[in-house]
């Protein structure tokens, strides 16, 4: 099996910003804060559920897990930021090393701060890493009132239905992204109530933003981390001033202030969160929360290292950090403690923000048995809630390579999605090689990989594993655990790749190409997955690596809905045929290999496959999908009986747009043709 470990350029720059000027980060300085003795594992696990706030109007409860500490302080203050504490409390003695405070009378809305004395010296005071609310730039957690922050009817917010995971279609966005073009036409720009405003029109009066959502016909909205992120990143007091993605985690269970209309009030940010998915939900549209547990913002100055010194982070054998995130550290999720903050963590926003799944960012830096426990107590709570991650790392680790969640162990990973490298690179090209090509742009021996694309990563007797690129075995159980996709956040937008690999082609003909290559991506088996603005032609003015670009690199533009109309309309009546015909969607590996069945061609880039006997319930008996890669037109023969074209280049008419000729078709260049019987 070959292990497939991207060294994630992308990772190195984006998930960690500033990097490069954080000294803490560097790989030869020694974690000066970490026990001598390394004995993490003698350190007592702590069972209960109640670590962070419990608070009541007549009495709040603050309980802190810190086995090494000698001594602690809590500090209560009356805002955010600045100002003396009014209340001081010091311990010198723990309970089952769990500190616990305990706070007669109403102290709703505080704010509090903890210092943990380590070997006989005081750590930096901070927030508590379990905190569920904070103040401005997370430096402070608060007392919060949960039920105080639910918006009106809260209660009767329903996930929209869902019958398999193969029925998502899934649009992953950046919250500011969407919004803060003047041409959005939305009010609330950058914010997370600006994505579900409804009635906003461009100027030339296409929807937009939810609207946008709904026209399109996705089911699922991938929010890119919207848990609170270090002021560094973005600074909650001046949201406007710089842009980041957010990969550089703070708070884990606490939405990000800067997408929040009133940043210093710590019950804004969860109100305004809740609004939000309430509205999606309203709107017959899921969310899923991108995660990142893999590592912190921050390594010596975190705040679960200014409270359990080392404990949170794997070490090297020297005792430096390591770094399987290529961010100056990684999180330890086999460590008890580590793997309970996880589970409770992902277990909270289910619970409390209604959140229907998750995407694990760098997911194999987790070992298995932390996931699959993830997604057996998720399931607990609703079986329907989608957990999908990156199947590699950015470096290598001291987690054994076997207990690693890997892309290549997906079959060991229990009902968790990986993504499809193996499609993404081989419909475009590699995202390391600027200029490589792929199967939509004319590159040979790309074939085999797109069929273990089409077949989702599973196994299919028709598909040549050891041609496929990246990959010389099957590694998903069943089509309902492979993201199918051709671009997302990272590296180049689908548009700006074909215009930089194919510069010698002219926009029309790379238009074709991008159309071809979600025309894939769409009618493959598996979870499709569709990067924001791909359906208008979107690009980053060809920045690869927009983690930290000005919003004028970022922002959807909207007024490309109106210049790419047609285009538009394809990737919406694309979306349509996927969710009218379950054919395309099959959930169980033993459907698509009964089904699904790869014919013969004598042509390099052409590829054709059969869904037969009303595949998963299909109202078409059979569906015949021809895909041809070449710069020009090419014939393929076809399987007996009258068949009806549905699907020709950038034509779609699910009634038909011609009878087939008998015996053969003709397929456009660079293009799609789907027949049915």
């Amino acid at each position: 099996m070959r292990y497939y470990l991207f060294l994630w350029s992308i990772c190195l720059l984006t998930a960690c910003q500033d990097t490069a000027t954080s000294t803490e980060m560097n790989a030869d300085t020694r974690s000066t804060a970490t026990p001598t003795n390394m004995q993490y594992d003698n350190y007592p696990n702590y069972e209960g559920n109640d670590l962070g706030v419990r608070y009541k109007p007549t009495k709040t409860t603050i309980k802190v897990w810190s086995p090494a500490a000698e001594a602690m302080t809590l500090r209560i203050y009356e805002a955010g930021e600045g100002g003396e504490a009014v209340q001081t409390i010091e311990q010198t003695k723990q309970q089952n090393k769990v500190w616990g405070y305990e706070l007669e009378g109403d102290w709703k809305d505080k704010y509090y701060t903890v210092q943990a004395k380590v070997e006989g010296e005081w750590l930096q005071e901070t927030a508590d890493p379990y905190a569920k609310a904070v103040g401005i730039n997370g430096y402070r957690a608060m007392i919060v009132d949960l039920d105080s922050t639910d918006p009106e009817d809260w209660s009767e917010d329903k996930r929209p239905p869902l019958g398999n995971f193969t029925d998502m279609i899934i649009y992953e966005l950046h919250v500011r992204d969407m919004s803060i073009h003047p041409s959005s036409g939305i009010e609330n720009k950058g914010k997370f109530l600006g994505l579900v405003e409804a009635g906003t029109r461009s100027p030339k009066g296409e929807s937009t933003g939810l609207d946008h959502f709904k026209e399109l016909g996705v089911t699922h909205i991938h929010l890119l981390p919207s848990f609170n992120f270090m002021p560094r990143s973005v600074d909650e007091k001046n949201p406007d001033a710089k842009y980041n993605w957010g990969y550089d985690p703070q708070h884990y269970s606490v939405p990000e202030g800067a997408y929040a209309t009133d940043p210093y009030d710590g019950n804004n940010r969860i109100t305004e969160f809740k609004k939000m998915v309430q509205a999606f939900h309203n709107n017959g549209l899921r969310v899923v929360l991108d995660v990142v547990y893999n590592h912190t913002g921050e390594t010596e100055n975190s705040v679960f290292n200014q409270v359990v010194p080392g404990y949170y982070y794997r070490h090297n054998a020297d005792g430096t950090w390591s770094n399987a995130s290529g961010c100056g550290n990684e999180t330890a999720s086999e460590r008890a403690m580590m793997r309970k903050f996880m589970l409770e963590s992902m277990k909270y926003w289910v619970e409390e923000y209604h959140i229907d799944g998750f995407r694990v960012d760098l997911m194999a830096i987790h070992d298995i048995e932390t996931m699959n426990l993830i997604t057996k107590e998720l399931h607990k709570i609703d079986p329907s809630i989608f957990v999908y991650g990156e199947g590699w790392t950015a470096g290598d680790s001291p987690l054994p390579v076997e207990k690693r969640a890997l892309k290549a162990h997906g079959q060991q990973l229990e009902n968790i999605a990986v993504f499809s490298d193996d499609l993404r690179d081989g419909l475009k090209g590699s995202v390391f090689e600027h200029e490589a090509r792929g199967f939509v742009s004319g590159q040979a021996g790309t074939e085999e990989s797109i069929k273990f694309g089409i077949v989702a990563s599973t196994q299919h007797p028709q598909v040549d594993y050891e041609k496929v690129n990246y990959s010389d075995a099957p590694y998903a159980n069943h089509p309902t655990e492979t993201i199918s996709y051709v671009s997302c956040h990272d590296n180049h937008t689908l548009f700006d790749k074909l215009a930089i690999s194919c510069a010698d082609v002219s926009e029309e003909d790379r238009l074709k190409m991008h159309r071809l290559a979600n025309t894939i991506v769409l009618t493959s088996q598996g979870v499709p997955f569709l990067h924001a603005g791909t359906d208008l032609a979107r690009t980053k003015e060809g920045v690869e690596n927009s983690f930290e670009s000005p919003d004028a690199i970022n922002q959807i533009d909207w007024e490309r809905k109106s210049a790419y109309k047609a285009h538009f309309d394809y990737y919406k009546q694309l979306i349509q045929l996927r969710k009218k015909h379950p054919a395309f969607r099959m959930p169980s590996t033993e459907m698509v290999q009964q089904h699904l069945k790869f014919l013969e061609v004598d042509k390099e880039l052409v590829l054709a496959y059969q869904l037969s006997d009303n595949a998963n319930g299909d109202s078409w008996k059979n569906i015949l999908v021809l895909l041809n890669g070449n710069k020009e037109e090419v014939v393929i023969k076809t399987p007996p009986g009258g068949w009806s074209v549905v699907l020709r280049g950038d034509k779609i008419n699910e009634k038909g747009l011609a009878k087939a000729a008998a015996g053969q078709v003709l397929v456009p260049a660079m293009g799609a043709m789907i027949l049915r019987q």
